[in-house]
């Protein structure tokens, strides 16, 4: 059962501004009044733009145009190749800019609608009528007829393994060689090709990132050695109170991982998120349309059927829609867990003018997750592990997942210097997991068993608005972000149901009963407890991004946080104590050339502490700092980027529960965290796909005790190539390894450790694809390896011991 189940948590004390939720629904009917009032998207944005891209490749200078202009720019790659831009500086109208981008180049462009231009050679172009017949005979524009595309200047359209840019760091669509630290990021290419079905399968792609099973069926991430909390939806903080459960991937545009603390973005501070967390982005309501049914079919009787629907709503394009469906079932797992069952749901619709972007939407999670395959170990070594073919549950042991959640995105441009950004969302959560718990097997099989039936409520909310600036002539632009975040969570209550211990034999006990049998209403009477009510966290925010001249950018943030600590004494007595935290974060990058950049960045974070220490009061605030030093190079034309990081990460301390009787808190060993991080992602050549990542890192508690879940090198590698010629064209083959060297578990007590070793995994998979379906059969652990993961205790430890097989396709329509 997992700690956080019971983790006390603080609260920000803003009460005076419990009326900022209410700014939801102010912003719903501003949006709602503008839809109204404004007049179809024109072809071009009618207000300037601020512009700075120096002259350099026609390639790079299209990605800068793209990202300042907020625009997808459409081009075949042979268009431009070889081709250098001119300079571009000051405020200026779209269309004037792209024609002084292009001047010389013998290249037009075409804008297809208010936010896609297609740039192609003049001598293309053809009369304006001739351009409509074309797009009536082909329903669809003219862009989709050129050779291979590349999409820039909006997340939702990465470049294959390569992200073109980044939204998370700043709280603003950025470059990421504009960036002061190193961001992971797994795009909807690198997704598909690995036919990956979990955000915690595609987060084992970026550097300095890992996961480990957990006995509820929910992974736990860890992030350059600190485990994370429940991340982020669409930047978003999600409350370190819910549930933890991401949505499935084919409602997953990208996964991003903001490296080092985030506290500076409004995370949930009780979160412990000092190394890193997981961002989600969900994908968006499009005029573009997509009818695209998706199947699998595994082993075991694994099922898998979505839907992906997403276009117009009127004739202007102002209004679209996105609908995605999903269902997941499986008849057993290997050890013989039964009734695997995952539903989706998730609507939003979207509007957007030239000036003006609101989203909203709903999605519905229904999930029941058995729990996972795992043995025991006799006596705390992976050699003593019990056989696996013995299950240690009831067939139908599970963990069943409710989510319903509610959210808006908006964004306004008043004019070229003030934007109004504004995001919430609202989740309700419920879970109910049965099992059963195997304490001190013997050899022989002796064991004590405990039944479990836990039951849990919550419900949060978060909001952020932000007004962003854009100031300065001349040498020295500033981009100035005010923000303010308000939250609040509430969990509704919290019934841990535990039986009698029970003599059970692994080898002779047959099959365990359900866990609800075994329990009394006295048992469950004995196990409730009342919810909590319902709690708050705020802050202020202020970022200044400083672009001096055309290589340097300078980025300048602070928050400050209001907390109160809301525990009690001994003797029952509430105490309360009301603090201030101020966070700050720095970060410097220098251009060397358009396509490479060095930079210097520091952040810091927090976490207040509401456990008790031996004097029956609150321990001090826990404190971290991170220091990176790195470069980012986009190569090969701009289709592939490497990034090399080297960070340090300290923490002044930690906690520790005392192992005996009374069981009070103290503080613990503060931890050095030190590595270096190497990714590449993109293209090589033509059809030739390369992600990779390589972690050397070092964690070092302050008391000289090893550290735990901590393997000293992570390697991932995933290569696709696309036949590109007759007769072989439409076929590819990929292939990939997943390696980690030896770590630590820990036994329950804490007081023995467990070595885990090293190991690697290898994947392929052989496709093929046609303009409107797709078929992909794959294999994992290809070498059928026996696979730990990298941390367990003795009472479960997971099963990953076979090759599995997957077939995946998918059909537009």
């Amino acid at each position: 059962m997992s700690d956080s189940r019971h983790r006390q948590r603080f609260v920000y004390v803003m009460s005076r501004f419990a009326w900022l939720p209410a700014y939801g629904c102010l912003t719903m009917l501003l949006a709602s009044m503008s839809a109204l009032a404004a007049p179809p998207a024109a072809a071009v944005q009618p207000v300037g733009v601020r512009f700075l891209i120096p002259a350099q490749s026609l390639s790079t200078a299209l990605i800068a145009f793209g990202k300042q202009a907020d625009m997808q720019v459409l081009t075949a790659g042979e268009t431009v190749a070889g081709m250098r831009s001119q300079t571009v500086s000051g405020t200026l109208d779209v269309r004037a800019a792209l024609t002084q981008l292009l001047k010389g180049t013998d290249l037009t462009f075409d804008f297809v609608d208010a936010r896609t231009v297609v740039i192609k050679p003049t001598m293309t172009v053809s009369a304006k009528a001739t351009d409509a017949t074309s797009r009536s005979a082909n329903g669809s524009t003219a862009a989709t007829l050129l050779p291979p595309v590349q999409a820039i200047g909006v997340i939702n359209k990465d470049v294959s393994y390569m992200g073109d840019v980044i939204s998370g760091p700043a709280r603003t669509l950025s470059d990421p060689l504009d960036i002061a630290q190193s961001v992971g990021i797994v795009t909807q290419g690198l997704l598909q090709s690995q036919q990956l079905q979990t955000v915690a399968d595609a987060v084992q792609n970026v550097s300095g990132v890992l996961y480990y099973d957990t006995s509820n069926g929910l992974p736990t991430f860890d992030v350059r050695g600190f485990v994370t909390g429940n991340g982020m939806t669409d930047g978003l903080p999600n409350s370190v109170s819910g549930v933890g459960e991401f949505p499935p991937l084919i409602g997953v545009e990208r996964v991003e991982v903001l490296k080092g603390p985030q506290q500076i973005l409004g995370d949930d501070n009780d979160s412990n998120d000092f190394g890193g967390l997981v961002n989600v982005v969900l994908k968006k309501p499009q005029a573009d349309p997509i009818h695209v049914l998706t199947f699998s079919i595994g082993q075991d009787g694994q099922k898998q059927l979505g839907l992906d629907l997403a276009g117009a709503l009127n004739n202007s394009k102002t209004w679209s829609y996105r609908l995605i469906l999903n269902g997941d079932v499986a008849d057993h797992t290997p050890q013989g867990m039964r009734g695997q069952r995952e539903r989706y749901v998730a609507p939003s619709i979207g509007w957007a003018t030239a000036n003006t972007t609101f989203v909203a939407g709903f999605s519905l999670m229904m999930d029941r997750l058995p729990i996972p395959d795992h043995v025991l170990l006799f006596n705390g070594s992976v050699s003593s592990a019990s056989p696996p073919g013995i299950l240690l549950d009831n067939p139908g042991d599970h963990n069943e997942i409710n989510s319903r959640r509610l959210y808006y995105l908006y964004e306004h441009r008043f004019n070229d210097v003030w934007t109004f950004r504004s995001r919430a969302q609202y989740v309700r959560e419920s879970s109910n997991e049965q099992d059963w718990q195997l304490y001190g097997t013997e050899p022989n099989g002796d064991t004590t068993a405990i039944a479990e039936d836990y039951w849990y409520k919550d419900a949060y909310y978060a909001l952020q608005n932000d007004v962003v600036g854009a100031f300065g002539h001349g040498w020295m632009q500033h981009t100035v972000t005010l923000g303010y975040d308000y939250s609040r969570v509430q969990v509704g209550g919290i019934t841990d149901v535990l039986s009698n211990s029970i003599p059970y034999n692994i080898f002779t006990g047959g099959a365990l009963p359900p866990p609800a049998s075994v329990l009394s209403p006295g048992d469950y009477a004995l196990g409730y407890q009342s919810g909590y009510p319902w709690t708050t966290q705020s802050g202020f925010f202020i970022q200044d991004q400083v672009s001096l001249g055309t290589q340097w950018q300078l980025l300048l943030a602070w928050r400050r946080s209001v907390y109160e600590l809301q525990t009690e004494y001994p003797d029952g007595a509430p105490w309360n104590q009301e603090k201030v935290q101020w966070v700050p974060s720095f970060g410097l990058v220098y251009r060397i050339k358009p396509n490479i950049s060095l930079y210097a960045s520091t952040s810091n974070g927090f976490a207040p502490n509401t456990y008790l220490g031996k004097d029956g009061r609150p321990l001090p605030v826990i404190l971290s700092r991170q220091i990176e030093v790195g470069s980012k190079f986009d190569l090969f034309d701009n289709r592939a980027r490497l990034t090399v990081a080297a960070y340090r990460i300290m923490l002044d301390h930690s906690y520790d529960i005392l192992a005996f009787e009374p069981f009070y808190v103290m503080p613990g060993p503060g931890q050095t965290d030190k590595g270096v991080e190497v990714e590449f992602n993109g293209q090589v050549t033509r059809g030739l796909e390369i992600s990779s990542s390589y972690t050397n890192a070092l964690i070092q508690n302050h008391d000289g005790t090893p550290a735990s879940a901590a393997p000293r090198q992570l390697f991932s590698v995933w290569g696709s190539y696309s036949f590109q010629n007759a007769p072989l064209q439409g076929w590819g083959v990929a292939a990939g390894v997943l390696a980690r060297s030896r770590s630590l578990g820990e036994t329950v007590d804490y007081l023995n450790y467990i070595q885990i070793p090293g190991q690697a995994s290898v994947a392929a998979n052989v496709s093929y694809r046609t303009q409107r379906w797709s078929v992909t059969l794959g294999v994992k652990n290809l070498f059928d390896r026996n696979l730990y993961g990298t941390y367990f205790n003795e009472t479960f430890v997971p099963l990953h011991n076979r090759r599995t097989y997957l077939l995946s396709g998918a059909w537009a329509f």
